[in-house]
């Protein structure tokens, strides 16, 4: 990610507040009690791909967005936060009782770019593990791993069969078929 697309620590700090407001605002049955925010920072109304994941006690609990953007920097990370609180297929709507352990880590990312290659081989040289998110397609399949799965997925070819998983595919299309395969990098934030 280049300087010119990187925010600042208290940006994304804001960001995170954002994300933990529209949820607890929907939680608590609240009124929008959203200030304006695109004053804050002119970062906010940029286009970007974002996503928003819930864990407690480090297991994922709700990930959800954009790859490709299609809001504000600042609606995304709203609407994901939403989605993954309450959205998220694999888990049913977060509960009250559960939003008191929830922590919040929002990713910003950089277009996605389209990564050449020549076979299975070839593709596992070229992904660099803990820098880039992939993405892969083949018709109507399609699935992403940020690139914080490298943490619990370091080895390349789970990593890639986890996500061939992910999208509906044999786990070893990355093998044995011609995938559409781009990457993409984040910038995260996450509460401590």
């Amino acid at each position: 990610m280049t300087d010119e697309e990187a925010l600042t620590e208290k940006e994304g700090r804001y960001l995170l507040t954002v994300a933990r407001k529209a949820i607890e605002q929907k939680l608590l049955n609240q009124g929008d009690t959203r200030q304006s925010d695109e004053a804050l920072s002119p970062r906010y109304s940029e286009k970007r791909g974002t996503f928003v994941t819930l864990t407690i006690n480090g297991s994922l609990r709700g990930c959800i967005g954009h790859i490709i953007p299609q809001e504000s920097l600042i609606e995304g990370i709203s609407v994901n936060a939403l989605n993954a609180a309450f959205r998220d297929p694999r888990f049913k709507p977060l509960s009250q009782k559960e939003w008191k352990r929830v922590k919040i880590e929002i990713s910003i990312l950089t277009d996605p770019k389209p990564l050449p290659y020549s076979d299975g081989d070839d593709l596992l040289e070229r992904l660099r593990p803990g820098i880039d998110g992939v993405i892969i397609k083949k018709g109507y399949h399609q699935a992403t791993f940020l690139p914080q799965v490298w943490e619990q997925l370091p080895d390349k070819k789970e990593f890639l069969t986890h996500l061939c998983l992910k999208a509906g595919l044999d786990g070893y299309a990355w093998e044995k078929e011609e995938l559409e395969v781009s990457t993409y990098q984040v910038q995260s934030f996450e509460e401590h």
